[in-house]
């Protein structure tokens, strides 16, 4: 029997935090280079950390030795918790979402900072919104598997794998959502660009968001928001 909720789980890097300035001003920091966006998105996930093949050779030798990885990541931390921004419009989405009856909303994430719990919590709160009131709030380790998570969550709630869904930036969040019986929402201004999903991947361009603004539009949309505004305008 399944409840009268609907879910939705939302990701932090690359989905509603801008990940990508806060890593390249930790590069900086530290006289690396990490390149556009463009580029960014194109690598794959080590070099995303590392730089490029134009920027690598001096990357990697900063980042050789446990003890400058660690300084990089306790910089990266500090750079997430005082400095770093949830793309346009994210808070006020989740703001909207906290405040509906009869939606559980989750985070899970693989944010990579120093006690991420504690880094998002800082993040978030800077614009407004208090992780607490999340109905969970999981971090997941690199190696291990979302759609593990979005399935306990779904079941956790009862909820129906037809009023669930789930937000993400890269392809391994689209295939974390589907095998867990949940509709993906996909961005692609985040760690992984639109050919990318699309070409490589096979991710749908119709599930695609290519900015946080129709990201946002697309989760009210689903969720009866923007007809309830459209009628209430009459």
């Amino acid at each position: 029997m399944y409840s009268r909720e609907q879910l939705i789980i939302l990701d932090a890097d690359g989905t509603t935090i801008d990940a990508f300035t806060a890593i390249g001003k930790t590069f900086a920091r530290h006289g690396m280079d990490i390149g556009d966006l463009t580029r960014f998105q194109k690598r794959h996930r080590l070099f995303k950390y590392l730089g490029g093949l134009k920027e690598f050779p001096v990357n990697l030798q900063k980042q050789l030795g446990k003890q400058k990885r660690s300084q990089l990541i306790a910089t990266l931390t500090e750079v997430y918790r005082e400095e770093g921004q949830l793309y346009p419009g994210i808070a006020e989405l989740i703001q909207t979402l906290l405040n509906l009856p009869d939606l559980r909303v989750g985070l899970i994430t693989r944010n990579i900072t120093i006690e991420p719990k504690e880094t998002l919590k800082r993040l978030f709160l800077r614009h407004g919104v208090d992780v607490g009131k999340l109905d969970f709030l999981i971090h997941v380790p690199l190696a291990q598997d979302k759609g593990i998570h979005f399935r306990e969550a779904r079941e956790r709630f009862a909820i129906n794998p037809a009023r669930a869904y789930s937000c993400g930036d890269e392809h391994k969040d689209f295939l974390a959502a589907i095998n867990a019986g949940m509709h993906p929402f996909m961005v692609s201004y985040g760690f992984e660009n639109h050919e990318r999903l699309t070409q490589k991947f096979g991710v749908p361009e119709e599930v695609i968001s290519r900015t946080p603004g129709e990201l946002c539009e697309r989760v009210r949309h689903t969720l009866g928001l923007a007809w309830t505004a459209s009628v209430e305008g009459i």
